[in-house]
């Protein structure tokens, strides 16, 4: 066994530059969420051409590669939707350049997340030229819609394809280390029903940005007084947007609407967080929705999930995080670090929604996600690359 490992290793390294071409290609692909057509056929090719047993698209437009046929599944997950580039006088380099330099592959999604994409494709690669026959079925994913609803695609992998994995492997960025958990969240609106009156006599009527202003003002304080978890942090929450409408901008505002993102610790789940907020709008007239995503994917289809992202966690010694451990100190010789994301992942789904055993290891710097100037080193997508090839080895 130990000479797998050491195979392994060689042999990511020697695809390096195999990995950086790959990712620089999907790079220069734009693929903002519900429109990763064009990124998704180049994925399909590069799964293709590395040989794995089977790849398709299914109907939300997910790209599925298969390698092995055994009872015990393994999915290896990464989302190929990115956000947009924003301003461009923020960037020094092409962000959809996809340049390969100074030990970097540069631009929007090398980090978040088509490195980890390219990274599990090499693996792919790995495993067969190593004739894997273990008693493990692998689903290698480039998920869809990431960006706009985390979860949604593996939603659809579970319930309309069928695809149930043991365990999960998300390839989002971790440093190298691995990561077992992450805060949920939840987005909520907040209205607010005023009556109008004629701007030159408000106290005849009740002004709903009043109403609106004073709530956001408790939200603020609010912030302060959440549950904290000592391994995933605080719970938080934030008015992310304000709306309002008049009959005239001579006129009392009757209607107001509060925007609330709303980050869940360990402990705090979605009937908790509405009733925090009816709390404090009690004597108004005013309501709190949960809302929903329901949008057509590039495939067509329309499909949808409400806005409930679930908190999520795994224990240090549970199986998939000690042979996560196991397959790093087997690749490299020490341990790697073990922590949790700060933002939110598909975890929400494998794990916080069906509780199927998740860790994420992925390639680059997550400060580095959303951010200008994107960048991944060559030497992380190698050692993704080797680790999750690795796993299936270890897990099987």
């Amino acid at each position: 066994m130990e000479e797998i490992f050491s195979t392994i290793k060689n042999l990511s390294e020697k695809y390096s530059e195999y990995t950086a071409q790959n990712l620089s290609k999907l790079v220069q692909i734009k693929s903002l969420s519900t429109k990763e057509k064009d990124v998704q056929l180049e994925l399909k090719r590069q799964m293709e051409e590395a040989r794995f047993d089977e790849v398709k698209i299914d109907g939300l437009g997910n790209v599925i590669g298969r390698i092995g046929n055994g009872s015990k599944i393994l999915a290896i997950d990464g989302h190929m939707d990115t956000v947009d580039i924003g301003n461009l006088s923020n960037w020094d380099f092409d962000p959809l350049g996809g340049e390969i330099k100074d030990g970097y592959v540069h631009g929007r999604g090398t980090v978040d997340q088509k490195g980890g994409v390219a990274a599990l494709v090499t693996s792919g690669r790995i495993l067969n030229e190593l004739g894997f026959d273990k008693n493990l079925t692998i689903y290698f994913v480039g998920s869809v819609i990431e960006e706009d609803c985390d979860g949604l695609c593996w939603k659809y992998i579970i319930e309309e394809d069928r695809i149930k994995p043991d365990f999960v492997i998300s390839t989002e960025p971790t440093n190298l280390n691995i990561y077992r958990g992450q805060r949920g969240r939840m987005e909520m609106h907040v209205s607010f029903y005023g009556v109008s009156s004629h701007g030159s006599a408000p106290e005849r009527g009740k002004n709903a940005i009043y109403m609106a202003s004073k709530i956001a003002l408790e939200i603020e304080k609010l912030n302060q007084r959440l549950a904290d978890d000592e391994f995933l942090g605080k719970g938080s929450i934030t008015v992310s947007e304000f709306v309002s409408e008049s009959p005239s901008l001579c006129a009392v505002s009757d209607f107001a609407r509060l925007h609330i993102d709303r980050r869940l610790t360990w402990g705090e789940d979605k009937m908790g967080a509405v009733k925090e907020i009816e709390k404090l709008i009690e004597g108004m007239n005013a309501k709190v929705d949960l809302l929903n995503y329901y949008e057509e994917a590039y495939t067509g289809l329309k499909y949808g999930m409400e806005k409930y992202y679930p908190t999520w966690k795994i224990p240090e010694n549970h199986e998939i995080v000690s042979a996560g451990v196991r397959s790093f100190e087997n690749l490299y010789g020490i341990k790697p670090k073990i922590d949790r994301w700060t933002f939110s992942t598909n975890g929400v789904a494998t794990n916080g929604i069906y509780g199927i055993p998740t860790i994420g290891f992925g390639p680059g710097n997550e400060i580095l996600a959303h951010a200008p100037n994107e960048k991944v080193a060559v030497d992380d997508l190698v050692v993704a690359s080797a680790f999750y090839a690795a796993f299936a080895y270890e897990i099987s």
